[in-house]
């Protein structure tokens, strides 16, 4: 017999062998032990990785609930009822959202969703933007609360076909936003948008004196841009350099300071961090 017929056999065997004790184990008898299985499976070819976290970034999200995943009420980019054209387009093309909640008073009170195809008669005549009226063109808000299941949160936006619910607290005052976007990116990580790569930029200025920071912003560049004096020689990124602040992977909504930066996480999944809300301290600012 040659030494192929033998490995063929031996691999026969192997295969026997495995399917006998997977049958006396019996199916897998709670989350670890599918986790387990599933991993066994890409060790031997069966999936690819990126298969492999997709799978359990689906047995993730029954577990998350949409406060772990919601965009903070602090960092919601809104729009005024009783803002003009002047005043509304600045806010769409530099944020590059497709969606606006519309705030009466305050944050807690929102009346409506404004969506950004509605916002194009803006771009026409001057005429066209004087007779702009955002009541015209505003969605209703769908709430949800901060505690609804992820999974759960899914089905509704596939069923109703929204994309964004402002989230409530118990008491009712509002606590984020959520879009489909932020729950899917549970399952396959970062999406991004047309915006995300025709922008391309590391580094976004949204306030005087409040950035947006992709994790991948080469530590050279931030220091360049910031007159910082951050080392570049143990981490190429300020993502490795936050997250060795913080001294294990965080998750969104976190918060650390470095130096006269605090970084906020704004989205990050289970393996990275993708992007940081930073803002500089008033002292520095000074």
């Amino acid at each position: 017999m040659s030494d192929e017929d033998d490995s063929e056999q031996n691999r026969s065997s192997g295969n026997w062998l495995r399917q006998i004790g997977m049958s006396l184990a019996g199916p897998p008898r709670d989350r670890d032990e599918l986790v387990a299985v599933l991993t066994e499976a890409q060790e031997n070819d069966l999936l690819d990785v990126d298969a492999l976290w997709m799978m359990q970034g689906v047995l993730k999200v029954s577990e998350l609930q949409v406060r772990d995943i919601m965009i903070p009420r602090s960092q919601m980019v809104v729009v005024e009822s009783d803002d003009n054209a002047a005043e509304i387009l600045p806010i769409a093309i530099e944020s590059g959202h497709s969606r606006f909640p519309v705030i009466g008073e305050s944050r807690d009170e929102v009346v409506g969703i404004l969506l950004a195809k509605d916002m194009l008669q803006l771009a026409g005549s001057d005429e066209e933007r004087a007779g702009f009226e955002i009541g015209q063109v505003l969605r209703p808000a769908v709430y949800v609360p901060e505690s609804k299941r992820v999974n759960v949160l899914l089905k509704e936006f596939k069923a109703s076909r929204n994309h964004m619910a402002v989230v409530v607290d118990e008491y009712g005052g509002v606590a984020g936003l959520v879009t489909i976007e932020d729950a899917l990116e549970q399952i396959v990580g970062e999406i991004d948008d047309e915006y995300d790569q025709a922008e391309g930029a590391f580094i976004l200025r949204q306030e005087k004196n409040r950035f947006q920071i992709r994790s991948l912003t080469p530590v050279d560049e931030f220091n360049k841009y910031f007159g910082s004096q951050f080392s570049d020689e143990d981490f190429d990124t300020i993502g490795g350099l936050v997250v060795h602040e913080f001294g294990h992977m965080p998750k969104r909504g976190e918060t650390t300071v470095i130096d006269r930066f605090q970084f906020n996480v704004q989205r990050a999944d289970s393996r990275r961090i993708h992007l940081f809300q930073m803002t500089v301290l008033p002292e520095a600012a000074e």
